[in-house]
């Protein structure tokens, strides 16, 4: 008995043992699953590429299963998927309470003319976890592009005066663009008024009277509000977006001004453009919600960066209708298709060639893509990224598909075919009114831009209530 009694404690013993050993093992098992490396985007856009320079970096988006313990940038011109083992940046770890801010990484040392692959990484005791690849290659030569600031027209003080150069008179020019024979046009937001420069520098107004109103007709007698942004169709008319009145007027070259699409009153609704192209006795007129950016495109479609409807809008050139190519009406950043996507007041919009849509996409701080199938990806900055570009607010392009944007933060930036990112002029958020080279030059809330047949950038410097001339120059 007292045997049996032995066994059977000895056996209750084993079972008991048996039991905490096994989960013992689980325990360390789910710790080794739970056991993760953290995760991190390559910044897309590679920025101010010398032939010797560059800067790039990254944001972690998971911190994995423990503290970061490295964090940067690895590159090598030799191996297409580089790790910590090739040439590596470590930046200084940052951490928020609860996460970790985007960091930017300074590549010294390369080699002209040669292409070199890059990855941010992240480190914490799991492993290393790594972004996207992301190539660019380096200037050929020891090449650096200069820019020199200048005021074009416009002294600094709001008013409404016809005159040349500098002794003309603005109140808060929003959008500008360019015709074929190199005359600039303004939109003089505050004075309602269409604004005509001359490559002398001459200024006169071309159409419009400095008193808030919606009315068609001869330009020297039609009245708008608040006109912002503007473009022209390779016949020689003037789309602009009338801001206030929630329409697209147009301007004919021999002066008439008309609505084109809207009809006054701000909503969102696609439908007949105007009146004209209604199809059917209940068919319904498209409406608008503060519109303020134009482009168009060969075919004459118009495309429209509907800011308070936080989409895309195309006025069909064919058809004389109204449709949304991108975006879901409520503010919002999701890169996707059609209706799917989403953006939070787009303020300035440019087509290129093959028909693909920039759109600089303000409160989301990035540059947003619409290919001609609709499709949407953000090409430069983000939400992650804020300060890469601060507040976008105008976007144009060159004959060669290279990108110029200002940002409401005072700066003039290049975004080139190969993905690279200028910063040409000014200086975030340092807001003034120099004129000077380079990030020297200062701006004031710059709201439009445009580009010559000679390179010459045009800014509507808001605040500063006057327009500015930036002159490119890449010395050997």
């Amino acid at each position: 008995m007292k045997i049996l009694y032995i066994r059977n404690f000895y056996l209750s013993l084993f079972f008991i043992l048996f039991a905490l050993l096994n989960n013992s093992c689980k325990k360390t098992t789910s710790s080794a699953a739970s056991s993760t490396a953290p995760t991190v985007v390559t910044t897309a856009t590679i920025i101010n590429v010398t032939s010797t320079s560059a800067q790039s970096g990254g944001v972690i988006t998971s911190l994995g299963s423990s503290a970061i313990t490295a964090n940067g940038v690895c590159y090598s011109s030799a191996n297409k998927t580089p790790t910590t083992s090739d040439s590596k940046i470590s930046n200084t770890i940052v951490t928020n309470q609860y996460s970790y801010p985007p960091f930017t990484s300074n590549l010294v040392g390369l080699s002209p003319n040669t292409t070199y692959y890059i990855r941010a990484y992240a480190t914490n005791s799991a492993g290393t976890g790594y972004g996207s690849v992301v190539e660019f290659t380096t200037s050929a030569s020891l090449t650096a592009v200069t820019t020199v600031v200048s005021t074009f027209a416009g002294n600094g003080t709001a008013g409404y005066v016809d005159a040349g150069g500098t002794g003309a008179q603005f109140n808060n020019p929003v959008g500008v663009t360019i015709d074929a024979s190199g005359n600039l046009f303004v939109s003089d937001t505050h004075n309602s008024l269409i604004r005509e420069i001359t490559p002398a520098g001459q200024v006169t107004t071309f159409a419009g009277i400095p008193t808030i109103g919606f009315s068609n007709g001869a330009a020297a007698t039609a009245q708008f509000y608040a006109p912002t942004g503007s473009a022209f169709d390779s016949k020689g008319n003037l789309y602009v977006a009338d801001f206030g009145n929630n329409v697209i007027r147009k301007i004919t070259p021999a002066g008439i001004v008309s609505t084109y699409a809207g009809n006054g009153r701000a909503g969102y609704l696609n439908g007949a453009a105007d009146s004209t192209h209604l199809k059917t006795a209940t068919d319904t007129m498209a409406l608008f919600n503060n519109p303020q950016a134009v482009a168009v495109d060969a075919m004459g479609n118009v495309y429209v960066a509907d800011r308070g409807n936080n989409v895309i809008r195309k006025i069909v050139a064919a058809t004389g209708r109204v449709i949304t190519i991108a975006g879901t009406h409520t503010a919002g950043y999701v890169d996707a298709t059609d209706e799917l996507a989403s953006f939070n007041n787009p303020a300035g919009i440019a087509v290129d060639a093959s028909g693909n849509v920039y759109v600089a996409d303000q409160g989301n701080s990035a540059i947003r893509k619409i290919t001609p199938a609709d499709v949407v990806t953000t090409i430069a900055g983000g939400t992650t990224q804020p300060t890469l570009l601060n507040y976008p607010s105008a976007i144009t392009i060159d004959k060669l598909g290279n990108l110029y944007i200002v940002d409401e933060s005072g700066r003039v930036f290049e975004y080139t075919t190969a993905n690279v990112l200028y910063t040409l002029a000014g200086t975030i958020n340092a807001a003034g009114f120099v004129n000077s080279s380079g990030t020297s030059a200062l701006f004031s809330n710059p709201q439009g831009i445009a580009i010559d047949a000679n390179n010459n950038i045009y800014v509507a410097d808001q605040y500063n209530n006057c327009i500015r001339k930036i002159v490119v120059t890449i010395v050997n």
